[in-house]
């Protein structure tokens, strides 16, 4: 929605670098799902596995700031907010360990169309966090810099949740030279167990077979306040609709929904 309603291009990204958790076929439903729903993406998909080698270039730029970490899960479960450096000055073998990039004392500052301004100190809130795995997966946090600066993306609009990754992604693009997206954090959805809606809290899937009532019943959830007959209309409508009167200020309450 905020996409087309500021007239943007919306790029469709697969993320497919957890080949231990990929299931085979499921970036097909992902994309047959999107296409039930009417919502019809701009270029080609793109996927995070095809672009290993500027991933790779990425590290190699970043290889006087990272060092190997062989610190397990175990040795940090009292540790897990911030990194306390245990690996910082030894000297690992690289091809055998997770990297960790080393952060400094200082503030990354952003302002976020809906949360506002955040500042965060990243040595004290977040530590030496890891780029790449012990199994040479690529963390999270460098891919999408890396796919931010390849697809030349201007505005990022995911999860409130995923403010904590935002800080650690511009302390990143300062380090690469990178320009940063402007943001837009949508409060996420729980239940009234204050649980993040997920298939690890067994919410219930989206109806596939309903998709102008799961839209309409979506507009509600993010307050975008549809009026009633829009209940009955066809999917293109509803999506007409919603891009048309797209209002993100009104995402800044939480939002809750019964789990039956």
């Amino acid at each position: 929605m905020d996409a087309r309603r500021n007239n943007g291009r919306w790029l469709l990204r697969i993320d497919d670098l957890d080949t231990p958790r990929n299931t085979p076929g499921a970036a097909s439903i992902i994309l047959h799902c999107l296409e039930a729903f009417g919502l019809h993406w701009d270029g080609e998909v793109y996927y995070q596995s095809q672009h290993l080698s500027a991933y790779a270039e990425a590290i190699t730029e970043l290889q006087n700031r990272v060092y190997a970490c062989s610190c397990s899960r175990k040795v940090l479960q009292d540790y897990p907010s911030v990194y306390p450096g245990f690996c910082r000055n030894k000297l690992l073998d690289i091809q055998e360990h997770a990297l960790r990039i080393k952060t400094t004392d200082s503030q990354i500052c952003f302002t976020d169309r809906i949360q506002g301004t955040i500042s965060v100190n990243m040595a004290s809130c977040h530590g030496d966090f890891v780029i790449k795995r012990r199994d040479g997966v690529i963390a999270y946090q460098l891919a999408v810099v890396v796919d931010d600066h390849l697809q030349q993306v201007t505005q990022v609009v995911r999860g409130a949740d995923l403010l904590d990754s935002t800080v650690k992604q511009i302390y990143l693009q300062q380090l690469l030279g990178f320009q940063s997206p402007k943001y837009l954090h949508v409060p996420v959805i729980i239940d009234h167990q204050g649980e993040k809606l997920s298939k690890q809290t067994r919410a219930q899937a989206i109806d596939h077979n309903q998709p102008p009532a799961a839209l309409f019943l979506l507009l509600q959830l993010l307050k975008q306040n549809p009026p009633p007959w829009l209940r009955t209309a066809s999917l293109a409508e509803i999506i007409a609709w919603g891009i048309a009167h797209w209002q993100p200020q009104q995402l800044s309450n939480i939002l809750t929904i019964e789990q039956t």
